[in-house]
């Protein structure tokens, strides 16, 4: 009797534990989801209490400024008017360093900051040295002809003279580390001297000069506290809500974030659009497929064919024209109207008579696409390879004697890939808190609701179990009674029955 009693005890537990998993189970299922959102959008906001703060701040994952050069391989037959031919050089890597200063909270739920970059240059990753030569285009001496096309020829005339006294030429021989961060130049000088404010620099020209060491300027974003669905989109860049670059409105507006987080949640649907103060407008990327790095679910954003197409192809893109063949955007506006051109390297998904024209370019879309792979649930970038190429339009400027017969053309100059990755102890972090964790939660709720249904079992399949013994003992101890009283009314029948004979015969016997 003892035992029955603690088995019944013990099964009543059993079950009255599984109630209770199976309860906390289907709990997780409606909340754990509710959960998981307020969680994300509580620690991907700008804020100093969020986890992701820190990330934001101080850039975490090591970036790298990888540099191609064009070496020109026949300077003097170009201008005689031949074909140009190039040979790429490179990569020469620089390790990238970012980091946020000036940062201040405004009453409107925005951030204003400045965002510090400096480079390093990595001999171990490099294809060469700072010190090799590369043969280009003299970028001041052909943009200032450029410029002088439609001026009376006595002013071309003192501009061919001044650049044979300063010793000037179509092309120019200098070191990698000049083309990247300045070299000093005397027609620079001169310039400034005569035409003061023509350009946006005093001292050294190099192509990315104006990078090392500075700012990219004043952003003001929102930060997501006071109203989440304009989190991480630019609201001022230069205390400006729209630049004044282009021919529309359009094109002059500043869209999405500043390029380095995005709204968390993505889906298929979503784009990536960013400001870039380099490209002097705003870019959107488009989603391209599903994948998976480091072990972490990811989306890849790529460039549509239509980023840098012109308006012919793509009419929206009108307000950046000028425009020549359809795949390279115009810059000279914000580049101090230089001939310039943005493109993706190798002119890859532009007129193809682009990359014709020229000897030496093969694109094709492994090596010359860019992508960015961003976790969509938190909108942080995981992996990107941003690739871009710039360009210059040359072609022979009558009374320019140093133009010579130069053919128009647009002679690519470099291509760049900025790219980074996040790894080691920040990647394993991620993993853990934001795809680990909310894992183990997801099938901790069905491992629940399953193991309390389980146990919920027990009681039933006992009880179940001891009404049919007692059924059973019933029907058995009934149908002893019945056989019983049939074997007593048998023998009283064969008692009185039988015949006497018979009887005494047996007895006899």
């Amino acid at each position: 009797m003892g035992n029955l009693s603690r088995a019944r005890r013990v099964t009543a537990a059993l079950g009255f534990i599984g109630l209770l998993f199976a309860v906390l189970g289907i709990i997780m299922i409606v909340m754990v989801p509710s959960i998981i959102k307020q969680q994300v959008l509580k620690n991907v906001r700008i804020d100093p209490n969020s986890l992701s703060f820190n990330m934001w701040k101080e850039i975490p994952v090591p970036f790298y400024l990888s540099v191609y050069f064009f070496n020109i391989v026949n300077p003097e037959g170009i201008i005689q008017g031949q074909k140009p031919q190039v040979q790429e050089r490179g990569p020469y890597v620089y390790r990238e360093f970012r980091h946020k200063s000036n940062i201040t909270f405004n009453n409107n739920d925005t951030v204003s900051f400045l965002e510090y970059r400096s480079y390093q240059f990595q001999p171990d990753k490099s294809l060469g040295q700072e010190s090799d030569y590369i043969v280009m285009p003299n970028i001041l001496v052909l943009s200032a002809s450029m410029m002088m096309e439609n001026r009376p020829g006595l002013l071309k005339l003192m501009m061919t003279l001044a650049f044979s006294t300063l010793g000037q030429r179509a092309f120019m021989n200098r070191t990698v580390g000049e083309i990247m961060w300045g070299y000093d130049d005397p027609l620079i000088h001169l310039i400034n001297q005569y035409f003061p404010n023509s350009l946006p620099f005093k001292g050294k020209f190099g192509l990315f000069a104006e990078l090392n060491n500075s700012d990219s300027g004043l952003f003001t974003v929102f930060t997501g506290v006071k109203n989440f669905s304009r989190i991480h989109l630019v609201d001022k860049w230069n205390g400006v809500s729209k630049v004044n670059y282009w021919h529309s409105d359009q094109c002059n507006m500043i869209n999405g974030t500043s390029g380095q987080m995005w709204a968390p949640f993505m889906t298929p649907e979503s784009s990536l659009e960013f400001y870039s103060p380099e490209a002097c407008r705003s870019m959107k990327l488009v989603y391209k497929e599903q994948g998976v790095f480091g072990g972490i679910p990811t989306f890849r954003f790529v460039a549509p064919s239509t980023l840098f197409a012109n308006g012919s192809v793509y009419p929206p893109n009108e307000g950046f024209c000028p425009c020549r063949e359809s795949g390279i955007q115009n810059v000279s506006t914000c580049r101090f109207n230089a001939p310039l051109f943005l493109s993706h390297p190798h002119f890859y998904n532009a007129d193809p008579v682009l990359a014709e024209a020229v000897s030496g370019l093969h694109p094709n879309p492994k090596e010359h696409s860019l992508f960015l792979d961003i976790h969509p649930v938190t909108g942080i970038p995981m992996n990107c390879s941003v690739k871009l190429q710039l360009s210059l339009f040359l072609k022979s400027v009558k009374g320019i004697g140093q133009t010579g017969n130069i053919q128009p053309v647009v002679l690519p100059l470099m291509w760049f890939e900025e790219s980074g990755a996040m790894e080691g102890e920040t990647l394993e972090t991620f993993y853990i808190q934001l795809v680990l964790m909310p894992k183990v939660l997801h099938y901790a709720q069905y491992v629940l609701v399953a193991l309390g249904c389980v146990l919920l079992l027990i009681p039933i399949i006992y009880q179940i179990r001891s009404q049919e013994k007692c059924y059973l003992f019933w029907i058995s101890f009934k149908k002893g009674s019945k056989d019983k009283e049939a074997v007593q009314a048998y023998s009283e029948f064969l008692m009185t029955s039988a015949p006497k004979g018979t009887v005494l015969q047996e007895a006899r016997l």
